[in-house]
């Protein structure tokens, strides 16, 4: 008989040819803030996102955003004008889950309307701890995490540095073209575009023959499920998308084309669920831009690279913008686009999103 063979773990003599690049870090960080799995920046405790987290966990501090901070009167308006700005708090008592949930999420205010004393912590990895509510935007998911908590499990690696390597616009690439009649041109044709580690996959309509001479109607639109598929009377959205389409076929009518450029970034890049979040605060007496920021969000956190990247692998140059939002104009001009008209695009109000397009008027500095 041969000589005794001892078993071995699984795994064993199996080695990674090479370490995960950053974008795939950051990639697998994303992922595990979706799945309720911790982090492990380096130079930071360990954060366990608090909405997606299960099992018995506690921790003696939080991390938070500096507006959600503010509601919760650990710092003032003016020091919480950024909302990605990072606070370190704890209370008189451990937080469980179900305790960091109701300070995290400001819809639950009404719920639990008694929270606190809480006190501000100094914060000696400000990098990390931007980098993590960066990230959790980009997962969808609330800005707040249990530091160091008790009773977690495996954590993701990875460094402060890695996030922006996950939303470089550069790494984008068409994926495939398509005709797609649609109901507003029929022989329109549909571009998709797709980035190596961020899973969203963004697409281009174009409408017309395209023509280096002559510059394309172009609108930006972000996705909007409620706005876009149901017919939400809470924001124009979906009057928005089929008004531009119908616009760029009458500009290929008369010669000239067209490009609608559809984002996947729901919400203005906060996510559906954070979206319906919102929805809940404005149902409580906030408008748009202050919901967004009692959640420890951003009002505008739109990926204009991403727009400026897909209008160069199609050849784009300069455009016509559809938009009332000139802010809009100045961002793609700051990513190198060409912008050679504003095009207003102004829809009339209805009793449910009259109160949203004033706040985008005078909050937002939309013409309308």
């Amino acid at each position: 008989m041969g000589k005794a063979v001892r078993p071995r773990p699984a795994g064993d003599g199996v080695h990674a040819l090479s370490e995960p690049s950053a974008s795939r870090r950051a990639a697998q960080a994303v992922d595990a803030l979706r799945h309720g799995w911790p982090l492990a920046i380096a130079g930071a405790p360990l954060l366990q996102p608090v909405e997606t987290a299960f099992g018995d966990l506690s921790g003696e501090a939080m991390l938070i955003s500096a507006t959600r901070a503010a509601t919760l009167k650990l710092i003032n308006q003016i020091e919480a004008a950024a909302p990605r700005q990072p606070v370190l708090m704890r209370a008189a008592e451990r937080f469980d889950l179900s305790a960091a949930l109701a300070v995290a999420d400001p819809a639950l205010d009404m719920a639990h309307p008694m929270k606190g004393p809480f006190k501000a912590l100094a914060l000696a990895w400000e990098e990390q701890a931007r980098a993590a509510l960066e990230l959790a935007r980009l997962a969808g998911v609330l800005p707040a995490f249990l530091v160091d908590p008790q009773g977690a499990g495996e954590a993701v690696a990875l460094t402060a540095t890695d996030v922006a390597a996950y939303a470089d616009a550069r790494r984008l690439q068409i994926a495939s073209r398509a005709r797609l009649p649609v109901s507003a041109a029929e022989d329109a044709r549909i571009v998709a575009f797709r980035s190596p580690d961020d899973t969203r996959e963004h697409v281009a309509l174009v409408i017309g023959e395209q023509s280096s001479d002559r510059a394309p109607l172009v609108r930006l639109h972000s996705e909007c499920l409620t706005g876009d598929i149901l017919g939400s009377l809470k924001c124009d959205c979906g009057p928005q998308l089929d008004a531009a389409l119908h616009a760029m076929a009458e500009e290929a009518d008369r010669g000239g084309w067209g490009v609608l450029l559809y984002l996947r970034q729901e919400g203005r890049g906060i996510g559906l669920i954070n979206k319906l979040r919102a929805y809940r605060l404005q149902d409580q007496g906030y408008d748009t831009v202050d919901a967004n920021t009692r959640l420890g969000l951003p009002d505008e956190a739109r990926d204009f690279p991403t727009a400026a990247r897909m209008l160069e692998l199609l050849g784009i140059k300069a455009i016509r913008l559809m938009t009332n939002n000139p802010a809009k104009v100045s961002a793609l001009e700051a990513e190198g686009v060409s912008v050679a008209e504003r095009v207003p695009h102004t829809l009339p109000d209805n009793p449910h999103n009259a109160r949203y397009l004033g706040t985008k008027r005078d909050r937002s500095g939309h013409l309308l």
